[in-house]
């Protein structure tokens, strides 16, 4: 591999695996993409420890980081061991002021704690919950998007969501959002890139506008 390339690295959400970046194409006289996914967490594993632990799997300095939805909280904390060149989140969060109310109200009633059970093998609900609710009208076309499906690593995932305490926005950071994003709504979300009719998947049926706009944001 030529380190003169930069080097773009992208997280998928939430239980997805990484095909939900197949349509995504950058100038390869430029650009290096590596595609990251999930591993099942250790028990009792902390997010941080967790990312770094993820942050190993880098293997080059000055990278770019894109993490979409879970996915993008996660590389924010892996940025904290790395340095990068960009981070860029997509259908995520920056801080936890953004989650959304009811986010907010199922951590602290802890109600958070009773979805997995209900999600593992019920592909329609958990659909529902990591898409959004117009995704169920595709659940064929995106089923092969979501298949990191262990309990355990559903319960680590949506606690560490639920429950992030992140602050303050760390600088520099790019947050690509969609304005009709059901999971993040974007009245929670400030200092964005707006996407116009982009929702909680814009990665892939919006994949034309990344195509187009990530190089210039990279590079800029």
């Amino acid at each position: 591999m030529n380190q003169e390339l930069i080097h773009v690295y992208f997280m998928p959400g939430m239980a997805a695996n990484p095909s939900i970046f197949e349509f995504i194409k950058l100038p390869e006289d430029k650009f290096m993409i590596h595609l990251l996914e999930w591993v099942i967490p250790q028990p009792n594993e902390t997010l941080v420890t967790y990312a770094k632990r993820m942050s190993s799997k880098i293997e080059y300095d000055d990278v770019v980081l894109l993490g979409v939805s879970f996915g993008g909280v996660l590389v924010q904390e892996m940025s904290k061991f790395l340095k990068l060149k960009k981070l860029i989140i997509v259908s995520s969060v920056k801080t936890k002021h953004e989650l959304p109310i009811k986010m907010k109200l199922a951590k602290a009633t802890k109600a958070y704690k009773l979805l997995p059970t209900q999600f593992v093998g019920n592909f329609d609900s958990f659909a529902k919950y990591a898409f959004g609710e117009t995704i169920k009208k595709r659940v064929k076309l995106y089923k092969k998007y979501l298949s990191v499906n262990d309990k355990r690593y559903l319960d680590w995932a949506i606690h560490n969501m639920m429950c992030w305490e992140q602050e303050e926005v760390i600088p520099g950071i790019i947050h690509i959002h969609g304005d009709k994003d059901p999971v993040f709504p974007i009245k929670h979300i400030t200092n964005c890139i707006t996407v116009k009719g982009g929702t909680h998947v814009m990665i892939i049926n919006k994949y034309k506008w990344f195509n187009t706009h990530l190089p210039e944001l990279i590079l800029s």
